[in-house]
């Protein structure tokens, strides 16, 4: 199994619509054949120091292996998604395991 775990920080100046049409527009990577699992999220409103609640939104993907997550690279909804999305960003960080 490889976990993708993706934590999006979005612009400060954001609108409520936009963050709906984000979300939206995260849930429809679901439909990539090659996600085994998926959950999309905001911060849990947990007050402890080791715990980041600094992201927007937060994106977890299971793939049955590494061939999984090359199929979801390179497929068009996840290409798509980027294309329309990107400029909302203002950080992105990336977590895979093995």
């Amino acid at each position: 199994m490889l976990a993708h775990h993706v934590l999006f920080w979005l612009k400060a100046d954001t609108t409520e619509d936009q963050k709906t049409a984000f979300r939206k527009g995260v849930e429809s990577l679901e439909k990539i054949e090659s996600v085994k699992t998926f959950y999309v999220g905001v911060p849990a409103p947990i007050e402890r120091a080791v715990v980041d609640t600094s992201y927007t939104f937060s994106l977890i993907i299971i793939f049955e292996d590494l061939a999984g997550h090359d199929v979801y690279q390179t497929h068009p909804l996840h290409l798509a998604f980027l294309d329309e999305f990107r400029g909302l960003f203002e950080k992105v960080t990336i977590y895979d395991a093995l």
